[in-house]
């Protein structure tokens, strides 16, 4: 309103009201009006107020939108730290999945490998970035569920980490050398145990699954097996290969190519059901041991402290990429078995039973970081 009788874009029932209180409305027939277009005026103002107060969710939806967007689609790379040195399992897989996520969101995605410290330091680099969804992890589960049960991590596992996405998992598969006499896992046990003692077993790690497997089968069978540890699967695989080492229950990807090769032979896996790279190759439950039910998982982690939209958003982007035909097709060809899950409160409860298990088997056999 620019003055007393002239106004700017406002309603009928207010433009009355403001004429009939102008300076030159005195009469009594004046004031008759201005308490019939009160009416009016209460009327636009609370459809007016109505009006608004559907406009803000929509408003807030908006903006939540736009964020989002910004994020997927921002300058910024998007960090993938693999707790793992390059060309394993989990480098493979973050760079196969990354690629399709970058392409995706047409945004960068930068694989950084930071290994060390059985996989406590990528995560804690993780942890000390900001919560924003622009750094995150891909690594396999025993950096959750095995590794804190042997040695002290600054932060806790289950409740400082979140895991965003499982996108694949992979069994464990029993090997000897190619040039071992045992033909099958009967004869293999046979074998060790007219040794007893005196043979040995390869893990890839203190307080590793590969660890677990190689304990429980020398104290179910007992061969009286020595665990001889290594820092990952390629040095401990060499060493079984020329059979410096008996045994190793080693993961899938890792073997794989040993077994298609012929330097390694396979005896056993240790997942729930036969693997579809070894149909022939018996599970460990088959052959009698059935507590020998172990399956590695590959997920994304980030910080519990994640928005809520922000790991929404970050679930929707991993699992476009890991539906995707050609990364489903990547992961197979290195022996991975894609599966896919987004289920927060499920996978944190699968995590709780695991570390507990393996809580169990550590104190059972005394397990110690070296």
């Amino acid at each position: 309103m620019r003055d007393g009788s002239e106004t700017e874009s406002v309603s009928p029932g207010i433009t009355q009201f403001v004429k009939f209180t102008s300076p030159i409305s005195k009469s009594g027939s004046a004031v008759r009006q201005i308490l019939s277009a009160l009416p009016h005026m209460r009327n636009e103002l609370e459809t007016k107020m109505k009006l608004q107060q559907l406009a803000r969710p929509a408003m807030v939806l908006i903006g939540w939108s736009l964020a989002l967007s910004a994020w997927a689609l921002g300058d910024k790379p998007l960090r993938v730290i693999v707790p793992a040195p390059p060309g394993g399992t989990m480098d493979i897989t973050a760079r196969v999945v990354a690629q399709q996520m970058s392409v995706d969101m047409g945004r960068p995605v930068i694989v950084e490998n930071r290994a060390g410290a059985t996989g406590s330091i990528g995560l804690n680099t993780m942890l000390q970035a900001a919560p924003d969804g622009n750094t995150i992890v891909l690594g396999a589960s025993n950096l959750l569920v095995e590794a804190p049960q042997v040695m002290k991590v600054p932060y806790d596992p289950l409740k400082d980490i979140v895991t965003i996405a499982r996108v694949a998992s992979t069994s464990y598969v029993l090997v000897s050398s190619a040039k071992n006499p045992a033909k099958d896992f009967q004869a293999l046990v046979a074998q060790l145990k007219a040794r007893k003692g005196k043979s040995s077993f390869a893990s890839y790690g203190t307080g590793t699954v590969s660890q677990y497997s190689g304990l429980m089968l020398s104290s179910q069978a007992d061969l009286g097996m020595q665990h001889v540890g290594y820092s990952g699967s390629p040095p401990a695989l060499q060493d079984v290969i020329g059979g410096q080492v008996d045994i190793m229950f080693d993961g899938m990807v890792t073997s794989l190519a040993l077994i298609k090769g012929g330097m390694v032979r396979p005896y056993a896996v240790s997942g729930k059901s036969r693997s579809r790279y070894l149909p022939d190759v018996p599970t460990m439950t088959e052959l009698g041991y059935p507590e020998m039910q172990f399956q590695g998982q590959v997920c994304f982690y980030g910080s519990s402290k994640l928005p809520p939209d922000v790991l929404a958003n970050l679930q929707s982007i991993v699992a476009k990429a890991a539906k995707a035909p050609a990364v489903q097709q990547k992961l197979i060809d290195v022996g991975m078995e894609p599966d896919l899950s987004v289920d927060t409160a499920g996978l944190l409860e699968e995590n709780k039973l695991l570390s507990k298990r393996n809580a169990a088997i550590v104190k059972k056999f005394d397990i110690q970081a070296n």
